[in-house]
């Protein structure tokens, strides 16, 4: 990913956004349609529940929201992983996209300590 992009926010819609073009217009198999739709749901759910954590009211909600957040992250992890190892893309084309969910969930894991 970009350098500057230092919003967690606009990093998570990114990542999603990023999973989504995967798939756009591909042919997929039984395997491929069923882990793609679940690594869509998790990873736009991880977008979706840190934009929750940014409006919560108590330090308790923000770090319930942000650990969905983060077990949503850890799921596209091992789903692109799953996905790698079942040789349904190419290395190459899951590459970028593996280590910025990784860096992603690196950072969330940083938050939700911060807050503590």
């Amino acid at each position: 990913m970009n350098d500057k992009k230092f919003d967690l926010s606009e990093r998570l819609e990114d990542f999603a956004a990023g999973i989504i073009l995967l798939y756009d217009k591909k042919v997929l198999s039984f395997a491929g349609e069923y882990l793609a739709k679940q690594l869509i749901r998790s990873s736009c759910s991880s977008a979706l529940n840190y934009g929750e954590a940014l409006g919560a009211g108590t330090d308790r909600d923000k770090i319930n929201k942000l650990r969905i957040s983060l077990k949503e992250l850890r799921e596209s992890q091992r789903n692109l992983n799953i996905q790698s190892k079942a040789q349904l893309f190419l290395e190459d084309d899951l590459l970028n996209l593996k280590d910025e969910n990784d860096q992603l969930i690196r950072i969330m894991v940083t938050r939700i300590k911060n807050i503590k």
